[in-house]
């Protein structure tokens, strides 16, 4: 069983590291009253747990059947097919209507039920910077009529992301970075409860996995459990490379070797294969140059090619032109 898993908050007081956001939604839950709530910060900080805990104190063992948790990532990735595979959906499914008419069908169809023992339910929108702006505004129409029985929570990375009109609507809530000495103790009291008589891992080992965290709690169990279960805590950048950022040294490689056609074929596999945005892209490119190569023509390619990424240019027009600029700088 994955530590992930088995280590992973029941309750809103043992989430750890947000405790201005804890104290906020453990009024809610005291209280019963739940605004629309925007929970926005870095992966594996607490987010999705903490609706989850939310959900139980307001209805106990009825959290699930009153709270209704739409993964939008998936749906505007894959389009049609992931409504059409999923069984929450398929019976709900539109073959002949667009995704859009499709979505909001279903939103008001989930929207319209009414609460079990409670005065409201739960819709929740994991990654919601992933919605695109019509389903966005189709949203806030339905946020207007479902407001007394429904209270909508939009999860997401970049608050940015989300329409004004929504924003606005909403109580925004931001998730920190965990401080690294909360991980630090945390990964102490799980090494001690899973190998209490030998401890491959030691103090200054425990102090690396968190530094390599970056704040993101998650990452570090997961890498805690990868270490301790390997029965050495050596090579950690090694392990904390994910499979997307090795695909992004690969292309560095190509690049290093002067193929730069492969280099840019392996950048666009992170969006194609991997669902990545130009931004994530970039960001996996940002940790390559910073931990492997620290070069300034480098650091002043990925600058221009983000700054006019943010300006709405095409996201695949702006990786290739890096990948064919930054050839230079490995002649």
């Amino acid at each position: 069983m994955l530590w992930i898993e088995r280590y992973r908050p029941e309750n809103l007081s043992e989430i750890v590291g947000q405790d201005t956001v804890i104290q906020r939604l453990s009024s809610f839950a005291a209280s019963g009253l739940v605004p629309h709530l925007i929970l926005s910060g870095p992966h594996g900080t607490g987010k999705s747990v903490a609706i989850e805990c939310l959900a139980k104190a307001l209805y106990k063992e009825n959290w699930e059947l009153n709270t209704s948790v739409f993964q939008t990532a998936d749906l505007f990735s894959q389009g049609k097919a992931y409504l059409e595979q999923d069984d929450r959906y398929s019976h709900l499914y539109q073959k002949n209507q667009s995704l859009i008419t499709n979505f909001k069908y279903i939103i008001k169809w989930y929207a319209s039920l009414r609460p079990l023992d409670a005065e409201f339910k739960l819709m929740v929108f994991e990654d919601a910077h992933t919605l695109t702006r019509d389903a966005q505004q189709a949203l806030r129409r339905i946020m207007e009529r479902a407001s007394t029985t429904c209270r909508f929570i939009f999860s997401t990375t970049n608050q940015s992301a989300i329409i004004p009109p929504i924003a606005s609507r909403c109580l925004p809530l931001f998730f920190s970075p965990v401080d690294q000495d909360r991980i630090l103790r945390q990964l102490c009291m799980i090494r001690e409860r899973e190998n209490p008589c030998l401890h491959p891992c030691s103090d200054d080992d425990l102090e690396l996995i968190a530094q390599v965290a970056q704040g993101d709690m998650r990452r570090a169990v997961l890498l805690l459990q990868a270490a301790l279960e390997a029965g050495k805590c050596r090579d950690l950048s090694s392990m904390a490379r994910s499979e997307t950022t090795n695909v992004a040294a690969s292309a560095f490689d190509a690049l290093r070797k002067g193929d730069v056609r492969n280099a840019i074929r392996r950048l666009e596999s992170l969006m194609i294969d991997y669902g990545l945005s130009g931004d994530e892209v970039f960001l996996e490119i940002r940790t390559i140059v910073q931990r492997e190569y620290n070069h300034p023509g480098l650091a002043i390619a990925l600058a221009d090619a983000e700054y006019r990424l943010q300006h709405g240019n095409n996201e695949f027009i702006q990786i290739g032109a890096f990948a064919s600029g930054t050839e230079e700088v490995f002649r």
